[in-house]
């Protein structure tokens, strides 16, 4: 039976995953990296430390398994998105790799969105709006900044694709995490040759682009020596994190989407169609499944809203916790539990930390509205899990008006662990809400695009269907979702009434 191997270069460490081709994990291991902030708004990490991160994690998964690496089909890479990794002409990492959360670059930001012509004219040509974690932005800084760096440059790499160089000796990339460098023609799955030009950038700096299934290398002598691996054995384009993740959920024909409720959230379509959001709010890049797109919209506080809670006026729930063994979101989501839907006439703005999606302002302000006497906490953790699904809403709205149909959304974070959010994000949404078998992330999905390109599967979809199940359905209730109907507008309407407020506030 194949063996394949995804491998994960995330902001925290480098994850090796091996699984057969049925898509049971076979072992996983994972190699912690630090990142650095040496400046205030700054986020680097050096990539050797993912190399040798990579190196760690792929030897102790195989040892763990008990295979070799003549036993591996394939290899999928994906990693941290929009990040920047400059090589001089002998192949030598130039300066620490800038980061996707890395927000140094708002004025080169404003200066290429004017040289493009403007957010629609940026939109038209790239799809997105350009935003300080995307790739260009970034070089511009360091032509500005870093002149004797910039001068040095050959090759300009995505952090996993400076795995793949270090895994193989060849300079590649693939379409979907190429769509988040604000270089992109993501209409056409190609380098864009008038943002380079425009940006002053040379295009031979830029990797070849491949499919995310389409084998770009094969590991060098040199990479099997330090990893275990086999000479040779096939490296596929893989896929951006998100994309990557996607794949490994079984998002990868319309209706489906992915809603994750982690620290932040994210709703994920897939769209065999390419249309961008004419205002930049969502992203639209190409999907790792050939000849499809998805679009993406990401909200900031998710599940961070009820961590908040739980931090600042969750301190019963805590030491109840601590004395049986509870964990407190569960204490918070019995007294939710308790409460009608709509809180009683309470509602909660979840921007926390500002808003990308549907409002992109770093001044937006979370609230509850509508507190009276009768309230208790029980009502404010019900607005609270309501609020953040409103806002996940606010993406599916948007995805729905690019023609993208919405019939399942399949659930991940930790906002899924919860049955009764669940049951509120299927409400809210009118949608049937479910949970699958895979709990790996976007290391499973590059496995699986390893086992495409390698020809364990005839296609993205195939190797889904074996691999990917269902595990947990949640409909939605006919006369709960016809109340949050009611206060969707409602909810619609805070923002823009509360947006003068929140800038006197700033």
């Amino acid at each position: 039976m194949a063996v394949l191997l995804g491998i994960d270069i995330s902001t925290t460490g480098a994850k090796a995953l091996l699984v057969n081709e049925q898509g049971a994990v076979l072992a996983s291991a994972t190699e912690e990296y630090p990142l650095h902030t040496p400046k205030p708004l700054w986020s680097e990490q050096n990539p050797e430390d993912w190399w040798q991160g990579c190196q760690r994690a792929i030897r102790r998964s195989l040892a763990s398994a008990g295979v070799t690496g003549a036993d591996i089909a394939g290899i999928g890479l994906t990693g941290q998105m929009h990040g920047m990794v400059l090589l001089d002409g002998a192949g030598q990492v130039l300066r620490p790799a800038i980061l996707w959360n890395d927000q140094r670059t708002g004025p080169q930001c404003a200066e290429i969105t004017g040289w493009a012509g403007g957010l629609e004219r940026t939109v038209a040509l790239t799809g997105n709006a350009v935003l300080p974690g995307f790739t260009a932005p970034k070089i511009v800084w360091v032509r500005q900044n870093e002149p004797e760096v910039y001068d040095r440059i050959a090759h300009v790499l995505l952090p996993k694709d400076y795995i793949r160089y270090r895994l193989t000796g060849e300079f590649a990339t693939e379409v979907s995490d190429a769509s988040g460098t604000a270089l992109f023609d993501v209409g056409n799955r190609r380098w864009s040759a008038t943002l380079a030009g425009l940006l002053q950038i040379p295009m031979d700096w830029l990797p070849h682009c491949a499919e995310s299934e389409e084998v770009t290398a094969g590991i060098s002598v040199a990479a099997a020596q330090a990893t275990d691996l086999q000479a040779g054995t096939p490296v596929v384009g893989g896929g951006g994190d998100q994309a990557a993740q996607a794949v490994g959920s079984g998002i990868v024909r319309p209706g489906i989407i992915s809603v994750t409720s982690g620290t932040s959230g994210v709703v994920f379509a897939h769209a065999d169609q390419y249309a961008a959001e004419p205002q930049g709010r969502l992203h639209v890049f190409c999907h790792a499944v050939r000849g499809a797109w998805h679009a993406m919209g990401v909200m900031l506080a998710a599940g961070g809203a009820l961590r908040w809670f739980r931090d600042a006026l969750g301190q019963p729930e805590r030491a109840v916790a601590a004395l049986t063994a509870e964990d407190p979101y569960d204490l918070l989501t019995r007294e939710a539990a308790r409460v009608p839907a709509g809180a009683e006439g309470l509602l909660f703005l979840p921007y926390l930390t500002g808003e990308r999606c549907p409002h992109p302002d770093p001044l937006a302000r979370g609230a509850f509205v509508g507190l009276t006497l009768r309230h208790g906490k029980g009502h404010m953790v019900r607005a609270v899990l309501e609020g953040v699904s409103f806002g996940l809403r606010d993406s599916l709205e948007l995805i729905k008006g690019l023609g993208v149909p919405i019939e399942q959304v399949r659930a991940s974070g930790g906002g899924a662990v919860s049955p009764l959010w669940r049951q509120i994000q299927a409400d809210v949404f009118g949608a049937e809400l479910v949970l699958i078998n895979v709990t790996e992330g976007a290391a499973f999905g590059a496995a699986l695009l390893a086992g495409v390109g390698a020809g364990v599967y005839r296609s993205v979809h195939e190797a889904v269907d074996a691999a990917v199940r269902v595990v947990d359905r949640t409909a939605p209730q006919p006369g709960v979702a016809a109340e949050y109907e009611r206060l969707y507008p409602v909810y619609r309407g805070l923002y823009p009434a509360l947006k003068p407020t929140f800038d006197a506030l700033a």
